[in-house]
């Protein structure tokens, strides 16, 4: 088997999604809520165990995320730590890797405080929703 089969097999796109979920802060629940009224929190559960997405979904996901498809698809975190670790060996090396390689157009803070507000407005969207629930639970009780 080759090299590439080997390495597109070891990809596992629901780990990938959970990675950059993560990493943006957002919850399972926050997720479900951006895919629509079809979702919970357990379904996003059980996407993120899923080894292959279907193409379509993993396209809506990626916009949810903001990150290429590409990315879900080709994240492999054992080869991106060896990478890292043969890259860099020792701390001087690496502050003076990323000081060298910064792009300058790139502001972190800005892409930062947008996730912040893309987080933000998920939360509310799933804050009402939950305020909905419990309205229609009060009406039910009376």
């Amino acid at each position: 088997m080759s090299s590439t089969t080997d390495s597109i097999k070891n990809i596992h796109q629901g780990r990938n999604v959970k990675r950059f979920r993560e990493m943006l802060g957002l919850k399972q629940e926050a997720l479900a809520l951006a895919l629509g009224d079809d979702w919970s929190q357990k379904r996003v559960s059980l996407l993120e165990a899923k080894e292959l997405i279907e193409e379509d979904l993993l396209a809506q996901v990626a916009a949810i995320l903001k990150v290429p498809v590409e990315a879900i698809k080709n994240l492999d975190e054992d080869k991106a730590v060896n990478i890292i670790a043969n890259t860099f060996t020792d701390f001087k090396d690496n502050a003076s890797a990323i000081n060298n390689n910064c792009a300058l157009n790139f502001n972190p803070i800005e892409k930062w405080l947008e996730v912040i507000e893309e987080n933000k407005k998920l939360y509310e969207r799933l804050l009402a929703s939950e305020q909905e629930k419990v309205e229609i639970l009060k009406g039910k009780i009376e």
